[in-house]
């Protein structure tokens, strides 16, 4: 750990300059208390950097939630080992029935009245309760977003059938809030540089826009946004619902779900901390109270973990959610070559297409720096390595 100013303490041997500069401006925001912690996977974001942990106290910074409200992790540990799945028929036969049964891509949605059948009803039911409850329309943002639930999205969110050290398979996936956890925080950034001009604010940049306590704004954004949460703890489960399925079809037997674990790791919510209340914002940051269970993966190709916090109080009870970003997608596809993410694929089921060269393990940070960097805000109890890989274009 590394403090780089009076309000910034640093976790990430790994840090790119402009990351280090977006930081330095964020932790001088005179609400953030005590202090930024700064996680090993920290890179450039919008407003925020991705990979922090903002404390506040009576404002908000919408940006520096995020815009993927919730996005996150789950994973099931089953009964199998890897030879017993590899045994089983084809990896590529289970890939291609994943593909079928949740709908991937920036744009995919429950499109058919037979993917429609497999939403779960109680899940949109008590998403719809929840929205009555504080006076709010999801469909005001987008019609789609029940059709959305169950959908896995692009970029680095994946679905990954991985084996730890013992050989135990373990049903991991990764993703958030989709259009509609999008939208919601698109609107409520716009609403709080409105408030910046409204009262003649300056800041040193348009994205950490703030809203103030005890507003209208405030906490419209906070009921929302806790919505949307909920839509992407929803939306992983009910994804994992269905792998299951495609899983059980493939190995012939239900899946015993002998250990599950999903986090959030873009959210904020109110913890205390150095004996204050404070709204915790955790943008690609995970919870890390002692003893609490928690996922970090790699890229498609490198290990992901499965993770207890150690409490660590100067990251404010917090750890890495990933790799993070080295490249930029742009700078990746012009560094490496499909070629390049087959060698980095090798031995893992995937699909062989040049829309995932952005996301080739080599644009992100070496994942176990990471994890080293990381030694003193969680412990390692699993080291997941993938047997097949699921994206979105």
């Amino acid at each position: 750990m590394q403090r780089l100013g009076e309000k910034l303490f640093n976790w990430a041997s790994i840090l790119e300059e402009k990351t280090r500069e977006q930081a330095v401006r964020t932790a001088q925001m005179p609400f953030v208390v005590p202090h930024l912690a700064l996680m090993p996977d920290a890179h450039l974001g919008k407003g925020a950097t991705v990979g922090s942990v903002i404390p506040t106290e009576r404002a908000i910074i919408p940006a520096a939630v995020g815009v993927d409200i919730g996005c996150g992790m789950i994973a099931v540990r089953t009964q199998w080992t890897e030879q017993q799945v590899r045994d089983a028929g084809r990896l590529s036969d289970l890939r291609v029935a994943i593909e079928r049964e949740i709908p991937l891509s920036a744009g995919g949605y429950n499109s058919d009245e037979r993917r429609m059948e497999k939403v779960v009803a109680k899940r949109l039911d008590e998403l719809e309760a929840k929205a009555d409850t504080i006076g709010f329309d999801p469909g005001s943002y987008t019609v789609k977003w029940k059709r959305q639930l169950g959908s896995l999205g692009s970029g680095n969110h994946f679905i990954e059938v991985t084996a730890d050290e013992t050989g135990t398979v373990w049903l991991f996936l990764h993703s958030g809030s989709r259009g509609v956890g999008n939208l919601i925080a698109q609107k409520h950034i716009k609403v709080a540089r409105a408030q910046m001009q409204k009262w003649h604010i300056t800041l040193p940049d348009l994205d950490l826009a703030y809203l103030v306590q005890d507003t209208d704004e405030f906490w419209s954004y906070i009921n929302e946004m806790r919505w949307a949460q909920d839509f992407a703890l929803a939306n992983r489960e009910e994804m994992m619902h269905r792998l299951m399925l495609c899983v059980t079809d493939f190995m012939g037997e239900p899946v015993r779900d002998l250990e599950r674990i999903n986090c959030h790791h873009n959210f904020t919510q109110q913890e205390n901390h150095y004996g204050r209340n404070l709204w915790i914002s955790r943008k690609g940051a995970i919870q890390a109270d002692a003893g609490r269970p928690g996922l970090i993966p790699g890229s498609m190709g490198t290990a992901s973990y499965v993770v207890t916090g150690r409490g660590n109080k100067l990251s404010l009870n917090s750890s890495p959610h990933g790799a993070g970003r080295e490249y930029s997608r742009t700078a990746a596809r012009r560094k490496f070559s499909a070629d390049d993410l087959r060698a980095a694929m090798k031995g893992i089921e995937y699909r062989d297409t040049d829309a995932f060269i952005d996301e080739i393990p080599a644009a992100y940070k070496d994942i176990d720096q990471v994890m080293a960097d990381a030694a003193d805000l969680v412990e390692v109890r699993h080291t997941l390595h993938q047997i097949l890989n699921v994206k979105g274009d």
